[in-house]
């Protein structure tokens, strides 16, 4: 069935450039085997073309479960490679609670967790109160388990472990809760990350002895696993990496250089199989890559070809309109056309020309104990000041919170998300549908911003915010001015808007403290001075002065 055919078979409308013969083609002029009809195909050249869609730039504001096995320990992120490291905390943890890594391996984690009691409308519900506008659940991890019913991959949360498809019923929590739902993807470094599962002790009564990741679907005869091939979950039918045995070269070698053991075509094409089989199903809006750039990128063109095919699908499942967003790290300026660029636990500290996203956690990736024992989760006041400076430098915030091993979520973590939506329901006019001023903001932070790192991970070195710290948005005629702290005083200055600033040339009307009533204020030429009432707000680390 040829493309003309294909559309009209489908009953859609679609835009002439959809029919053009360049559609659907891939590297080299071909129609690729998971080739979509549509303007985009696996080139930079062509990914260009992209723009993002407003509803994104317009949501600012999204939840993610970053939910697998590994939080079935509770004891933090990476849980998977660490435990496989002698001499780690995990695995020391490891020993303890499930015994040597040799007889109890992660495969047996999996099979430990089975997500008793989640409830994803719940959940997701909540997240919705607190103000998300989207919500992300993560589809497999370094850990390689596919949680949904892959038909790639046989080690998938609907044959192990909980034995439920929880991407599709995350999908239906946020569908039914009208929030785009997301996808992240993290698995096409498994290849490296469990190169560690290949150890064995160098100490100890079981010196020498290989940890699980050795075996293969012959020694499962008998076994909860039998039938199924473990290489399968940990990837490690090939040789080492160079310097494999430092625990630091897998970073090194996230690009898929610096002497990395290369990926196999057939790796790299059930990869390929696999992530169009989860966005054929669930139809995600957005699909975030824990990937620099694209995954398995530049040894392999499959991250292009994804990228395509979920831009195209986008467009024809909204009717002619691509509403897609993709996320990538560590871009370049040409690829930041491409999709939307994503900065781990950091962010940039200008107004940025185009949407980006910065993703953050209140505690691990995974869920970990020690943050709820030790009470050392994010303050709900960090993440609303993060949320605003972000959203001032034309960035989205994207939240983990993160999920215990059973599916629920803790009475601590509970708390900062009704903080969050307690600020939400007096201040969100000031985040949603707004778009950066002509300066982010001012005051003494500002001159100590953490410089941008292109990994990200800058978050928490700059200054910290207090009184004299404001952050400009602004929406139709109005501008927004949220005060990161309350001068005690109850006097304000705010230099960007003072008499004859070429950035406000007319006189300021009126201003209102959201939550607070109208308040009297003075334009002099050095700065516009706000008089704050006597009764601070409820949240003084946020207030918000809407000016006119």
């Amino acid at each position: 069935m040829n493309r003309r055919s294909l559309i009209k078979y489908l009953g859609l409308t679609v835009p002439a450039y959809l029919l053009s013969k360049q559609a659907g083609a891939s590297l080299g002029g071909q129609l690729a085997p998971y080739a979509a009809p549509g303007p985009f195909t696996a080139s930079w050249d062509s990914l260009q073309q992209y723009v993002v869609p407003e509803w994104y730039r317009n949501a600012k504001f999204g939840i993610w479960a970053h939910w697998g096995p590994q939080c079935e320990p509770e004891y933090g992120d990476w849980y998977a490679r660490g435990m496989y490291i002698e001499g780690s905390d995990q695995y020391k943890y490891h020993l303890q609670h499930y015994g040597h890594p040799s007889q109890f391996g992660f495969k047996d984690v999996v099979h430990r967790w089975k997500a008793e009691q989640w409830d994803p409308e719940q959940l997701v519900a909540l997240y919705k109160r607190a103000g998300a506008k989207y919500f992300f659940a993560m589809a497999n991890h370094h850990d390689n388990l596919d949680l949904w019913n892959s038909r790639h991959h046989a080690w998938n949360a609907v044959n192990v472990g909980p034995k439920k498809d929880l991407i599709g019923g995350w999908a239906k929590a946020a569908r039914n809760n009208g929030l785009p739902f997301g996808v992240s993807i993290h698995a096409a470094h498994a290849w490296t990350w469990y190169e560690v599962a290949q150890r064995a002790d160098k100490n100890g009564p079981l010196a020498g002895v290989p940890y699980d990741g050795k075996l293969t679907k012959a020694d499962g005869k008998g076994a909860w696993w039998e039938g199924l091939d473990p290489q399968l979950l940990y990837a490690q039918n090939h040789p080492l990496s160079e310097n494999s045995l430092d625990n630091g070269t897998v970073i090194r070698q996230w690009d898929w250089g610096n002497g990395v053991a290369a990926p196999s075509k057939a790796y790299c094409d059930q990869f390929l199989k696999r992530t169009i089989d989860l966005i054929d199903r669930y139809e995600p809006e957005l699909v975030y890559f824990d990937d620099t750039v694209l995954p398995l990128y530049p040894v392999s063109d499959v991250g292009l070809q994804i990228a395509a095919y979920h831009y195209n699908k986008s467009i024809i499942r909204n009717k002619g309109k691509l509403q897609a967003v993709l996320n990538g790290k560590v871009l370049n300026e040409m690829q930041r056309k491409c999709m939307v660029w994503d900065i781990e636990r950091g962010q940039s500290n200008v107004i940025e020309p185009f949407a980006w996203q910065t993703d953050t956690c209140i505690g691990g990736w995974h869920y970990d104990k020690r943050f709820f024992d030790g009470k050392w989760y994010k303050s709900g006041k960090t993440v609303i000041q993060t949320l605003v400076d972000v959203v001032s430098k034309n960035g989205n915030l994207l939240l983990n919170i993160p999920v215990k091993g059973n599916g629920t979520i803790d009475e601590q973590e509970k708390a900062i998300l009704e903080e969050i939506a307690a600020w939400m329901t007096i201040n969100a006019e000031c985040i949603f549908d707004t778009r950066p001023w002509k300066v982010l903001g001012e005051g003494p932070a500002m001159e100590g911003a953490a410089p941008i790192a292109a990994q990200g991970f800058n978050e928490g070195k700059g200054k910290p915010l207090t009184a004299g710290d404001i952050r400009f948005t602004t929406k139709g005629d109005v501008l927004y001015a949220v005060l990161l702290g309350w001068p005690d005083d109850r006097k304000m200055k705010i230099k960007s808007l003072a008499a004859g600033n070429a950035l406000w040339p007319e006189s300021v009307n009126r201003i209102d403290l959201l939550g607070g009533g109208e308040l009297h204020f003075q334009q002099n030429m050095d700065a516009l001075e706000v008089v704050l009432p006597e009764n601070r707000p409820a949240f003084p680390y946020a207030a918000v002065l809407k000016i006119r």
